[in-house]
């Protein structure tokens, strides 16, 4: 009796299902590397003037009008507890789609298209859940560093901001 392909087939379908093939859009803030999945990315645009909103948490830097349609632009680098960014127009607005809200990220530049298998991203080593680390889903190494995946329904989280109090 001989081992029927299909068994082989199966067992080769499974563990590509195990590890699945995705994009993400890695930028920089600072000398840090960051990632969001290529599926969440609507468009990038370099920074212009925004409008201000009083009574704002001081991350949210003020709203966009983006075809009609008001943006609220996050600076990451204030979010993950390095100070305001002082964009210039050689910073970045990644707008992203977060459920069924659009959101701009105010990072420094855009770097690159990235390619990776999701068995390859590896858990947040934390000691104490703060900082940075609660809005983080993984890490992923690359030839050029390491790219910190952002975990976008974690940015706007009301939670969060009160257990960091």
């Amino acid at each position: 009796m001989t081992k029927s392909p299909t068994n082989l087939d199966h067992a080769a379908a499974t563990r590509a299902e195990e590890s699945i093939r995705a994009e993400l859009i890695s930028f920089a803030i600072g000398e840090e590397q960051y990632g969001v999945h290529i599926m969440a990315v609507r468009e990038i645009k370099g920074w212009s003037e925004i409008n201000h909103l009083p009574g704002q948490p001081q991350f949210v830097r003020g709203v966009l009008n983006l075809r009609g349609v008001m943006v609220p632009i996050i600076d990451l680098r204030c979010r993950f507890g390095g100070g305001l960014t002082e964009a210039t127009p050689l910073h970045v607005v990644i707008i992203v789609q977060i459920g069924d809200r659009q959101i701009g990220l105010l990072a420094d530049r855009v770097l690159d298209i990235v390619a990776f298998e999701s068995a390859q991203v590896q858990p947040v080593p934390t000691v104490v859940r703060n900082g940075r680390a609660m809005f983080l889903s993984g890490l992923l190494t690359v030839d050029a560093g390491m790219i910190a995946l952002i975990d976008l329904s974690h940015l706007l989280d009301a939670r969060i901001e009160a257990e960091a109090a």
